[in-house]
């Protein structure tokens, strides 16, 4: 007989999902995996990829999968704060101020090029990812839920782009990628969209009240003592590293722990093992850490000291 725990409907609920999107989204199955992990914490996500690798299509294969609102918004340079929250405006035919919403006022935005935006702009985004509210004239309002941001930039080009503050980097959850698909891969695509687009008949799976109840499940999943003491002693050491001049925050610590919870209910467990802890580590602190101005001449880079720091910290034997 089947043992039922907590976890089980989220992986049930998981793969249901993964399924749907990988009738558009061939070959990225890690990725999707960190996606569900970001919606069981309602965190927001930075995907940084170069263009045409398929960072919009899984935004809208995701939303359409939980039966969510779906926004896209293009960062420009001119593009104002006010283009994001919305405005409040005369209505000369009721005579009264009335509020028009921006497109941040959605469960799913995909926030494309963020960093071609200036930071005032990028600044918009902060109260939203970190409150859940948008403020407009004075006049605060809550934001529906699940409230996901996906953030999109290109690593490679930094022409005309304004790199994203540090206070603004830590509000991200996870740090994916998607990468160039394999021969094979990239063949299959050509399949699957010769007659027509899969997204079009893209149903949901779930529904976005299901979703929240599923993120609320994923808080009881189990955490050992000893595995909560390697998510801090990890955190720690990205403090104390020579190479780096400004570590992980207590929020990087609380995100890879809640992601640990979320990534172990997809894999259908009720507890936490330190691997979770191992796979989640480069996404959730790499863009965390400022190197040394040495250090970056050296061409040392955030992902390999964070690979240092996890091969060095003695891994729970139990838990």
């Amino acid at each position: 007989m089947a043992v039922t725990t907590p976890a089980t409907p989220i992986a049930e609920a998981a793969a249901r999902i993964q399924a749907n999107v990988e009738r558009v989204i061939i070959g990225k199955r890690d990725t999707i995996e960190l996606l569900l992990v970001a919606l069981l914490c309602e965190g927001h996500v930075l995907i940084e990829d170069v263009p045409g690798v398929g960072k919009t299509t899984l935004a809208r294969a995701l939303a359409r999968s939980i039966g969510a609102s779906f926004r896209r918004i293009q960062f420009t340079p001119d593009l104002l704060p006010s283009d994001v929250t919305g405005i409040n405006f005369f209505n000369q035919k009721n005579q009264e101020f009335e509020y028009r919403p921006g497109p941040i006022i959605a469960q799913i935005v995909l926030a494309d090029e963020i960093n071609r935006a200036t930071p005032r702009t990028q600044s918009a985004l902060l109260e939203a990812m970190q409150e859940r509210t948008v403020t407009v004239d004075g006049e605060t309002m809550p934001l529906p839920r699940p409230f996901l941001v996906l953030a999109t930039q290109n690593p490679i080009e930094l022409e005309g782009t304004f790199p994203l503050p540090e206070a603004q980097m830590d509000r991200f959850l996870l740090r994916a990628r998607l990468g160039y698909p394999s021969v094979q891969e990239e063949e299959d695509i050509l399949l699957r969209y010769e007659q027509a687009d899969p997204m079009a008949d893209l149903q949901p799976i779930i529904s976005s009240e299901d979703v929240l109840a599923l993120a609320r499940a994923r808080q009881t999943v189990r955490v050992e003592a000893s595995v909560r003491n390697y998510v801090v002693r990890i955190v720690h050491a990205t403090r104390h590293h020579s190479a780096v001049e400004l570590g992980a925050s207590p929020r990087g610590s609380l995100a890879l722990y809640q992601t640990a919870q979320a990534l172990a209910a997809v894999r259908g467990r009720d507890f936490v093992l330190p691997d979770d802890i191992k796979t989640l580590a480069p996404h959730v602190l790499t863009h965390r850490l400022i190197l040394s101005s040495q250090m970056k001449l050296r061409g040392r880079t955030p992902e390999q000291i964070v690979q240092e720091i996890v091969e060095s910290a003695p891994a729970p034997v139990e838990v």
